[in-house]
């Protein structure tokens, strides 16, 4: 089976995980990693499978990684598996499944066989801006939010980086 993972990434957090996932399937399998600005949809016609990572932007797939999945076409011959990282120590599900269902929607209206999702926090890297609306929208001190920025710098953790084996063994596994 021939591999492709494809990344977008502005902190690294999504970059750490896919060379995770590459150098876990690669130890079967032909395996390439690329940023996702080095490819189009043409690109993955290449492969059996492919791998798409994005960190979580506002709650689901960042621009560049929604903008590449509307472009893919309809019924192509590979299959898919996504993977984002997120800043959601606290928050409930909600707040960053809207990422997962992006990644499901697209590829039931693509018609792609859709392998399944992984998901680990990651480092922020958040404008004053951003950091003040989620301090606000949270309700966290200043004391709240530097702890639970300590706590992010952790991740992508080791146990973070074997789920992320885990999920690219089981997605290989699928027939």
């Amino acid at each position: 089976m021939k591999i492709l993972i494809t990344y977008f990434t502005l902190t690294g957090n999504t970059e750490k995980i896919a060379r995770v996932i590459c150098k876990e399937v690669s130890k079967k399998h032909k395996a390439d990693i690329k940023k996702i600005e080095e490819i189009n949809a043409d690109t993955l016609n290449k492969y059996d499978l492919v791998f798409v990572g994005t960190p979580c932007h506002a709650g689901d797939l960042s621009g560049p990684v929604k903008n590449f999945l509307n472009s893919l076409p309809n019924s192509p011959k590979y299959k898919l598996a996504g993977f984002f990282t997120h800043f959601s120590p606290l928050w409930s599900k909600d707040d960053h499944d809207k990422t997962r269902i992006s990644f499901e929607k697209i590829s039931k209206e693509k018609q792609i066989d859709y392998r399944g999702t992984f998901h680990c926090q990651g480092v922020p890297t958040f404008s004053p801006e951003i950091t003040e609306l989620v301090k606000k929208t949270k309700k966290l001190s200043d004391e709240e939010y530097n702890g639970i920025i300590e706590e992010a710098r952790k991740h992508p953790s080791p146990e973070d980086e074997e789920r992320a084996r885990e999920f690219a063994q089981i997605v290989i596994s699928k027939k």
